[in-house]
């Protein structure tokens, strides 16, 4: 009786475990989720780059990536990125205005760890001499 309880629990056991090696997921992971400029001259060129990797078993697919406020413009490709490969994410800021700032970008995916992950720029804009 004990033995046909425990082969029961073993077998249980393995087939959750194959099942769990066979689900097809998308996971994104971030290489930095800051930028900071710093110091950055008025009229310079405000561009960074995020770069962010598929750590899943399946195709992941950025569906899009907003800003916080008109200043700033990301850029993402639709392409998938395949498991193991990496992607990147553009973002402008327009640095003919002066001062201080901090801006979120909100990326929405299909990865299962972080459907939507928040990246922020920083930093502060002077006066052209």
């Amino acid at each position: 009786m004990y033995k046909t309880i425990i082969l029961l629990l073993v077998a249980v056991y393995n087939i959750t475990v194959l099942q769990a090696q066979t689900t097809k997921e998308p996971k994104i992971e971030f290489s930095q989720v800051v930028y900071n400029y710093d110091t950055i001259v008025q009229g310079s060129n405000g561009e960074c780059t995020f770069t962010y990797k598929n750590i899943g078993n399946a195709p992941l697919v950025i569906s899009s990536a907003s800003s916080s406020c008109g200043c700033t413009t990301p850029q993402v490709s639709k392409e998938p990125i395949m498991p193991g490969k990496t992607g990147t994410i553009t973002v402008k800021y327009n640095t003919s205005l002066l001062g201080s700032f901090r801006k979120t970008i909100v990326v929405n995916s299909n990865a299962t760890n972080a459907t939507k992950s928040v990246l922020t720029i920083k930093g502060v804009v002077v006066k052209k001499k």
